[in-house]
């Protein structure tokens, strides 16, 4: 889910960002939202956890994003929840707050429905690729990813696995596929998409 971090600023204008440590939780699933959050710098991790206590990994979100927005709009429980994966510092926007942006820049509006239609999609493909198989699954969870500023996705073979269902074994076996073929480069606990359209031809 792309998002740029100069649409968003709006929000963070004249409030002081939350500090967030490296697995500090910032939201559970199935409790009340009544705000969101706008991320000024660092990475968080967004999951869904089961009741026998296995987690599957939505996404990575990065400086420039929302999150929590779908629950804070449609004033039910979360679906998911979210924990920092680095440092993190984080605005916190309630309903008083976001009116009193939308006023000031009501172009705004706009954006906020583009970005929820999004995270709807991001669910919608995570049921979806559940049917799918190991290359399909991970090709299509890639591309709903955002890079930073420099284009690299930062993720472990482990948290992909922990996305898609998949082993770590059959992560790292897919992953030489896709380097082999051009499709991505891969770093320490990094990667970067060298040839999206051929991710996306993969992913349907």
């Amino acid at each position: 889910m792309k998002s740029s971090a100069n649409i968003w600023s709006p929000l963070a204008e004249g409030q002081s960002p939350l500090p967030y440590a490296p697995g500090q939780l910032i939201y559970l699933q199935d409790t009340e939202a009544n705000e969101f959050y706008y991320i000024v710098s660092g990475t968080v991790r967004c999951f869904l956890s089961a009741p026998t206590g296995e987690e599957r990994t939505l996404t990575l979100h990065h400086a420039g994003d929302l999150i929590g927005e779908a629950s804070f709009f449609d004033k039910q429980p979360r679906v998911s929840s979210a924990v920092a994966v680095t440092s993190c510092m984080l605005v916190r926007i309630d309903r008083p707050r976001l009116e009193d942006v939308f006023a000031r820049h009501p172009d705004l509006a706009v954006s906020m429905l583009e970005y929820l239609a999004q995270t709807v999609r991001l669910l919608s493909a995570h049921v979806d690729s559940a049917f799918l198989q190991a290359d399909h699954r991970l090709a299509r969870y890639l591309l709903t990813l955002s890079p930073d500023e420099t284009g690299v996705l930062s993720c472990t073979h482990e948290e992909l696995g922990a996305a898609v269902g998949l082993s770590r074994v059959t992560v790292s076996r897919t992953l030489s596929r896709f380097v082999k073929a051009g499709l991505i480069r891969t770093g320490y606990r990094s990667l970067v998409i060298l040839d999206r359209d051929g991710l996306e031809a993969l992913s349907q």
